[in-house]
């Protein structure tokens, strides 16, 4: 078994790659940590969900909440400032279960966070309370497209990181392996009243296919891994005997430490899973200060070692842990075999397991550098599906046969995150991050140290001074971000060609036409909107940021979205977005900077862009 693998690599490809690690954290939704970072879809979301007129940022809330407001917008955990500014660290938001999920879920309307949840789950931190993972997603890729795989708690959506199913019924598992589904940290033997949560678990996971292929692999983590190793939960596991390897590399697997020396003379196995402690996973109460140590940590080892060239790190949270989201979750159509279930609890009735809400999530490695914002959807099966893909391209099949086919189909594999043409070395400068607080016996203790030193780690919920609800966008930072990947909705986009950027000039113009792009990407009449016409499609209508005419037949500004073209959106990695036609023609941008219509493609360049005006 080879720590790198065998086989030539084709240059500027992913078979460049010799060493994928895995890191998940705990408990975080997208929102709560990055709504207000700028070129991604965040609080400044065009395309936000209207319920009855009314946009998803106005949770419902009711009078056993308040008297004094109809709703709760997305509100700034530390707007009292003070003690606030620490104590927020170890709070908690809501519940991270099946049910309260669901519930706040409500249908689809996902506006019952504050009542179905807790308001202090439409609460959401900024850059400078959690420095070190902005300063991450932005010097790489950031995904905001990213979904925990199940509407539930930690452990589905880990067994799903590593194997690709919770064995809802109908997936390629039998009943007899397990779950059926398995939704909830069910860890005592049996199943729950109705035959559900059934544990252990046995499908074959990733990992044994990895093992079978001669793939080097290790889980890395320490005595103290939070119970958040997946591969303990299943039986095959459970009863490896001593010596072998699903008992060495799965169960025992190497430290943290070791980890840190591998990544420093470059022979870590070719597969890392990195578990972290307790006190740094950043589950509530345990700060996220605390997990961005252990991040920095991650990213040092990996970025200064000997094997970063040939390295791809892939950073994600498992789940919401209570905080919201303001997207709906994409999801496959009602009745697809193995995700749409009756709900056990007989709670929430018919509906689908996930994915779920979405959740922080970036990618370290030369070809995701410097800033991106990669914009397909994915979810913890997107990591299995990557390393198939990039194990396949050195002539291995590790294809596992446990994913749910609807997975397989439409989440992305993540390889257009990556520019394998265009490698870039260099690395930025982290924030520094302070080391955890650890008791009189050197264990983290950073949570119950935080809770002693503040009575009161919630702050008040701010019914009374709430910004408009006009005004969300308001949150956002200002900024940019190039695109990378399948084009989705909820950011303006800036296309540019040969230094040029579609435009549209305003009234008394009829027609887009072609301007001068700004080094900034900041022009407003160089602002598009994106309309989905099918989920998870590549077709759109697109409108003007400017006035909110839509592009019609040919070249023209409309004023009735009834009467806008279909353009078919395409995006090809390292080159950019093609713009195509309903005729089947493509739009482009000469060398003198005037639109023209080809039977050719041709590639802009995309920028979702942040601006207040």
């Amino acid at each position: 078994m080879y720590p790198f693998l065998a086989g030539p690599a084709l240059a500027g490809s992913i078979a460049d790659i010799e060493h994928v690690v895995l890191f998940m954290q705990e408990n975080r939704a997208f929102d709560h940590y990055f709504g207000t970072m700028a070129g991604v879809r965040g609080f400044s979301d065009p395309n936000v969900q209207l319920n009855d007129g009314v946009p998803v940022w106005q949770q419902e809330v009711n009078s056993e909440l308040t008297t004094e407001a109809s709703y709760l917008l997305p509100w700034y955990l530390n707007y009292q400032g003070g003690s606030f500014l620490n104590a927020t660290q170890c709070m908690v938001a809501g519940d991270n279960g099946w049910q309260d999920n669901h519930a706040a879920l409500n249908g689809g309307l996902n506006n019952h966070w504050a009542t179905n949840n807790t308001p202090w789950s439409w609460g959401h931190f900024q850059r400078s309370d959690i420095p070190v993972q902005y300063a991450i997603a932005d010097a790489w890729t950031v995904g905001d497209m990213y979904q925990e795989s199940v509407i539930a708690s930690t452990n589905p959506n880990r067994v799903t990181w590593a194997s690709g199913s919770v064995n809802v019924p109908g997936s390629p598992q039998t009943k007899s392996e397990g779950g059926y589904p398995y939704i909830d940290n069910n860890e005592t033997p049996g199943c729950e009243n109705g035959g559900f949560n059934c544990y252990p678990l046995s499908w074959k996971t990733a990992a044994e296919f990895y093992e079978d292929a001669g793939v080097s692999w290790s889980v890395f983590q320490d005595a103290d891994n939070f119970d958040d190793n997946p591969l303990a939960w299943f039986s095959q596991f459970q009863e490896a005997l001593p010596g072998s390897q699903l008992r060495n590399k799965g169960m025992v697997g190497s430290t943290l430490d070791d980890f840190y020396a591998m990544a420093a003379n470059g022979t870590l196995p070719a597969i890392s899973y990195v578990v972290g402690p307790t006190e740094l996973s950043e589950h509530p109460p345990y700060a996220p200060r605390d997990g961005a140590w252990l991040q920095k940590k991650i990213v040092d080892a990996v970025t200064q070692g000997a094997g970063y060239n040939k390295t791809a790190l892939i950073i994600s949270y498992d789940e919401t842990g209570g905080w919201g989201d303001h997207v709906v979750p994409y999801h496959s159509p009602n009745g697809t075999v193995g995700e749409w279930l009756n709900d056990p609890y007989n709670e929430v009735g018919y509906t689908y397991s996930g994915p779920g809400f979405r959740l922080p999530f970036y990618i370290v490695s030369p070809w995701t550098r410097n800033g991106n914002v990669f914009t397909e959807h994915a979810d913890h099966n997107s990591q299995i599906l990557f390393v198939e893909e990039w194990l396949a391209a050195k002539g291995i099949n590790v294809t596992t046969n446990q994913m749910a086919p609807w997975r397989r189909q439409h989440m992305s594999s993540l390889t257009n995150a990556f520019d394998f043409s265009n490698p870039d070395y260099s690395l930025p400068s982290l924030p520094y991050a302070p080391a955890p607080h650890t008791d009189s016996s050197g264990a983290y203790d950073g949570a119950p140290h935080c809770e002693g030193l503040y009575a009161t780690t919630r702050p008040t919920v701010p019914y009374t001074r709430q910004i408009s609800p006009n005004n969300v966008s308001s949150l956002s930072e200002q900024g940019f971000k190039a695109m990378r990947g399948a084009l989705t909705e909820g950011r303006y986009i800036v296309f540019e060609m040969g230094g040029y950027a579609l435009t549209n000039a305003g009234h008394p113009s009829t027609d887009f036409a072609a301007s001068k792009a700004t080094a900034t990407h900041n022009d407003i009449n160089q602002r598009w909107v994106v309309h989905s016409l099918v989920d998870g499609g590549n077709t759109f209508t697109i409108s003007s940021a400017k006035d909110g005419r839509y592009i019609g037949a040919h070249t023209a500004l409309i004023d009735d979205s009834r009467g806008a073209e279909t353009y078919q959106v395409t995006f090809k990695a390292g080159e950019g977005y093609s713009l195509q036609k309903e005729n089947g023609k493509y739009i482009t941008v000469d060398e003198q900077g005037h639109v023209q219509i080809t039977a050719e493609a041709s590639y802009f360049k995309a920028f979702s862009v942040t601006y207040s005006s």
